[in-house]
């Protein structure tokens, strides 16, 4: 039956691709992943194989692969994307030596792409199970690893019409799981080889800190004044926080929206209603001094603008899910998100801390706000709650590594 909807899938990405740029590059990536591989492979090389669905999994492997190749530079790695948001962004990565996509899950691509790479261990990140890939990689007795995973009791694999293909999970040589929920789930479909460490998340937003970059323009808009930054916001968000903030105008606000396009970048500036706004790629020094709204229309930089925060809102909690609000939190600041952010330990984790503060409307912003914007004392409290939380949640990548038989 999985192998019938994997070709059926097949079928309908074949069909897809006519209409869609990112299925079609995901169908050609696809396609020429083992002339790629056959390529760049050194028959004489040991890999050690990182398979992530797209881009949020890149980043909880990349600590990983890079301690890996710190203290075993005799293994090289091959990275793997199923998504074209992984692939396209990472693709020129320089901690991997060979960079393709993962070919899909038939028993044919399974068998050459293995027999092509023959991989002396894998990684698989968080919630990739693939069944023909993981079949043969037990058959040939490669150690397996399921990395920063977690389980939630309505996954498929804990459903009486899904016990068949919960056998899929056996092929793990070991699972380093969330939480303890994970690790009671597994359990009870027999499977003990399991450890709680935590997420690798933690350690790579620590590394995204020590990497962060000075930004002078940012630096020359804040100049000592409160400051709020919106990272990855939506039209819902936007929506929310600016017309409280037009009210406020001795704050400064930093939107780094998610989508950046003229059509979003141009509404977001018409509900700036006596603000006087800036964009970051046309910012000149005389204009920042007088700016109240900084807008970040470039990419790469939400990372590092955090710093200059005093309170973040991250968005997404109002749609799909919240983005990553472990990049704001690791700078000790209180962050703000939207309700939708129950499958998210780390939100979780924030809010029972007392540094994450869930809003559900117009109203609980309102509330939160007029908290920080009230008191100093508040921010800075909240903030310590937010940035302690990410430190003590590090570690996880030691804790793997030491375990893993090299």
């Amino acid at each position: 039956m999985y192998n019938l909807g994997i070709y059926l899938y097949l079928i309908g990405v074949a069909i897809v691709s006519r209409f869609s740029d990112k299925v079609r590059k995901m169908w050609r990536g696809e396609r020429d992943a083992i002339r790629v591989l056959k390529e760049k492979v050194d028959p004489q090389a040991q890999y050690v194989w990182f398979h992530a669905a797209s881009l949020g999994e890149f980043e909880q492997g990349r600590p990983l692969m890079e301690q890996l190749r710190k203290e075993h530079p005799e293994y090289k790695i091959l990275l793997t994307f199923f998504s074209p948001s992984g692939y396209e962004v990472r693709k020129n990565y320089e901690g991997a030596d060979i960079i393709c996509y993962l070919p899909l899950d038939t028993i044919t691509n399974a068998r050459r792409f293995l027999r092509t790479i023959r991989p002396v261990m894998a990684f698989f990140i968080k919630y990739e199970f693939w069944y023909n890939y993981l079949h043969i990689l037990k058959h040939r007795q490669v150690p397996v690893y399921s990395v920063s995973s977690i389980f939630r009791p309505d996954q498929i694999f804990f459903k009486w019409y899904g016990r068949q293909y919960a056998h899929v999970l056996k092929c793990f040589t070991h699972f380093y799981v969330q939480n303890q929920v994970s690790k009671d789930l597994l359990a009870k479909i027999g499977i003990k080889d399991v450890s709680i460490v935590g997420d690798t998340r933690f350690d790579r937003v620590l590394q995204i800190k020590e990497a962060a970059k000075q930004l002078p323009v940012v630096e020359a808009f804040v100049n000592g004044h409160k400051t709020f930054v919106a990272g990855s916001s939506w039209q819902p968000d936007e929506d929310i926080f600016i017309p409280y903030l037009n009210s406020h105008s001795d704050w400064k606000v930093i939107i780094a929206p998610h989508v950046i396009g003229e059509d979003h970048l141009q509404q977001i500036m018409s509900k700036l209603e006596g603000r006087k706004v800036v964009r970051y790629s046309m910012a000149e020094e005389s204009q920042l001094q007088d700016a109240t709204v900084l807008i970040i229309d470039c990419f790469g930089l939400l990372s590092s603008i955090y710093h200059y925060g005093d309170v973040a809102y991250v968005g997404g909690g109002f749609g799909v899910g919240i983005h990553n609000t472990l990049e704001a939190a690791v700078w000790d600041i209180p962050v703000i998100f939207g309700p939708n952010n129950q499958r998210f330990q780390e939100a979780q984790g924030l809010k029972a801390c007392g540094g994450g503060f869930e809003i559900k409307d117009a109203a609980d912003f309102e509330s939160v706000m007029q908290r920080f914007i009230s008191s100093d004392e508040a921010i800075a409290e909240a903030g310590k709650k937010a940035g302690a939380y990410v430190k003590q949640m590090t570690g996880a990548t030691r804790k793997i590594l030491s375990d893993v038989k090299l």
